[in-house]
């Protein structure tokens, strides 16, 4: 360890001198200085402020050096991180002031709390303290959150566009962000958020975006949450295709429809799932989906049967699964087509019901799951909402102005 001393009268002696701490005899070695040489650590102390410098630990690119239990798995499987804010070489330490609960998670808290806000917030604290991080035991996601850079490590000065003080969302989840979490200053419930004053990690693999600066902050996060989801859809969906969206109404769900519209062309056909007259009136009314079927999420059967009579007796194409319900994956897998494509994007999902589900019914699909990251997409998402007044009208009424 080195102890830097700086002169305070920067007009007498405007540069600095190292001094050696010996631990073996706790006396202080003066190294070099310019003019002087303090010999007695009271003249010294009398000309000198001091800033302790520690060479940072050098960590693991995805993070490994961070993981307490069990050892050798990466820190999204891991039980327990390290949430020690002391920075290694390859992290950035942000001070965090909101959470983006994944949906499927916060909907699993809010039942478990019987929608308690203070049970709610009792429950986000000991998950983090027990853990290092916010990684829902139930089901196993996190989300995602929003700061301002505090501190870069060492090795990446230089190989990082941020600066300390840039605003930022992480597009990596929680379920592996080393968290502290200081105080919690509102559960927003409607919107899955999260309002704190904390610290996080982010590691050199971890993905973020700058908040850009044409657009609210809070726009900017509700969209980023899900950014995978669009841009996914925008891959997947080809001119002519048919196209069934669980979860229409809800937030990943109408971006998914804008994006599979906006693709599938004059050929192709939406349908949103509702799961009410009014959901669907909704629906019709944003004129985002084709059709609309009206059915309980679950229902696989009713489901199918209402998609053949809508799309002229045929199966869709692809199914994009956006609910934050479980038990919903036959209900995504029926009424595909054979060699068809159902893209789970929801985290409430149990990919052995789908694997087998699928196996059972005699289906041969593209089952894909719900990578919350593809290459650009964030700015795909974030040009949605610049492209389209009406999904950014429908998102600044929900996520801005509450």
């Amino acid at each position: 360890m080195g102890l830097f001393f700086h002169i305070k009268n920067s007009l007498l002696l405007p540069f600095f001198f190292l001094v050696e701490f010996s631990h073996s005899f706790g006396i202080m070695t003066p190294i070099f200085l310019k003019t002087k040489v303090f010999l007695h650590v009271s003249d010294l102390l009398s000309h000198l402020t001091i800033d302790t410098v520690l060479d940072m630990e050098k960590g693991n690119k995805y993070g490994t050096h961070r993981v307490i239990e069990p050892k050798g798995v990466l820190p999204q499987t891991a039980y327990k991180i390290s949430n020690d804010m002391e920075l290694f070489d390859n992290e950035i330490r942000i001070a965090v002031d909101s959470l983006n609960i994944d949906s499927a998670s916060f909907t699993q808290l809010k039942d478990e709390a019987n929608k308690n806000p203070e049970k709610i917030k009792k429950k986000i604290l000991e998950i983090v303290e027990e853990r290092g991080k916010m990684q829902n035991p139930v089901t196993g996601s996190g989300g995602m959150l929003m700061g301002t850079v505090e501190k870069i490590g060492d090795a990446l000065i230089g190989k990082t566009d941020l600066k300390v003080g840039d605003r930022i969302a992480t597009l990596v989840s929680l379920s592996l962000t080393p968290l502290k979490i200081e105080a919690i200053h509102a559960i927003k419930m409607d919107i899955d958020r999260v309002d704190v004053k904390a610290q996080a990690s982010l590691f050199e693999s971890g993905i973020y975006s700058k908040l850009p600066p044409d657009m609210d902050e809070a726009l900017a996060l509700a969209a980023l949450d899900v950014a995978g989801a669009p841009a996914q859809a925008a891959k997947l969906v080809k001119p002519g295709d048919s196209v069934f969206i669980l979860g229409a109404t809800g937030k990943s769900g109408m971006m998914c429809a804008y994006e599979a519209r906006k693709r599938v062309g004059p050929t192709g056909k939406v349908i949103g799932l509702a799961r009410n007259k009014a959901r669907a009136d909704y629906l019709k009314e944003i004129g985002f989906c084709h059709d609309v079927v009206i059915a309980d999420a679950k229902d696989a059967t009713a489901i199918l049967d209402q998609i053949l009579e809508i799309n002229d007796g045929k199966e869709v194409d692809i199914s994009i699964n956006c609910l934050n319900i479980p038990e919903c994956e036959m209900s995504s897998i029926l009424p595909v087509r054979d060699d068809g494509i159902v893209y789970f994007f929801s985290m409430a999902t149990s990919f052995t019901r789908a694997a087998l589900g699928a196996e059972g019914i005699g289906k041969d699909v593209l089952m894909i799951i719900g990578n919350g990251y593809t290459k650009d997409h964030a700015e795909i998402t974030l040009e949605e909402l610049r492209e389209s007044k009406i999904l950014r009208k429908l998102f600044e009424e929900k996520y801005v102005n509450t």
